[in-house]
């Protein structure tokens, strides 16, 4: 399995970045996963490289021009055999399963950066792009957010995190947030490793990891908890 990714953006040298190291790097670097990045700018066609130019009905900030952005789509991407992810704070929030999704995809995944006051819409329409916010807040841009997204899709890829069960325990795989860890040394500035996790009795390792994750869950985000309770009604 491999993912094709390409990344149109202004700022081209921001990549690969993070998206270079670590395990995320070593499976580009294998052909796990493939990337590409175009800079938008090489498809404006004045000599000043203008991509930009003011909103209408006024306002603050500039906007990227359609005819710019929708040269530099038909360079990389055909309708239909590519899946556009627009990257913008207005977006479905980027969730697990939302990366679940895009791992298996079998389309290549085409991120768009907006920069400024955004891109204009009627592009975005005509290319059929998939609003997608990290958060809800606000960066300059979306290329942090397009790197955020691509660590957690590319870590769903077979192969690329060595224990695949460790995916299946993390925080969200299962509506809720990940129990707390311990390692060597067993006491440490005087506080103690849980005793059940030292005791071999892998049920009761279980049942203890459970109830401190729902206790989490619970307490640090009650909208995954209602979601979780109500799932569990559902079965």
């Amino acid at each position: 399995m491999t993912i094709d990714v390409t990344l149109l953006t202004l700022f081209p040298e921001m990549f690969p970045g993070p998206l270079g190291h670590s395990l995320i790097g070593k499976a580009l670097e294998k052909g796990v996963w493939n990337l590409t990045v175009r800079n938008i700018r090489e498809f404006a066609e004045d000599k000043h490289q203008t991509v930009d130019d003011i909103c209408f009905g006024g306002g603050p900030g500039m906007v990227m021009r359609p005819d710019v952005v929708d040269r530099a789509l038909r360079a990389v991407m055909e309708k239909g055999k590519a899946r556009l992810i627009h990257l913008t704070p207005r977006g479905t929030v980027f969730q697990q399963s939302l990366a679940q999704d895009m791992a298996t995809c079998d389309l290549p995944l085409v991120f768009l950066c907006g920069r400024y006051e955004g891109i204009d819409q009627r592009v975005l329409d005509a290319w059929d792009a998939e609003d997608v916010s990290c958060g809800d807040f606000i960066l300059t841009g979306g290329e942090l957010a397009a790197m955020t997204m691509l660590d957690s899709i590319v870590r769903l890829i077979p192969g690329v995190i060595g224990d695949e069960a460790s995916l299946e325990e993390e925080s969200f795989s299962h509506g809720l947030l990940e129990y707390p860890q311990y390692t060597r040394p067993r006491e440490w500035e005087g506080r103690e490793v849980p005793e059940v996790l030292i005791s071999g009795h892998h049920k009761k390792i279980g049942e203890w990891r459970l109830a401190q994750a729902e206790k989490i869950t619970r307490e640090r985000r009650p909208d995954l908890w209602q979601a979780y309770q109500k799932s569990k009604d559902t079965r």
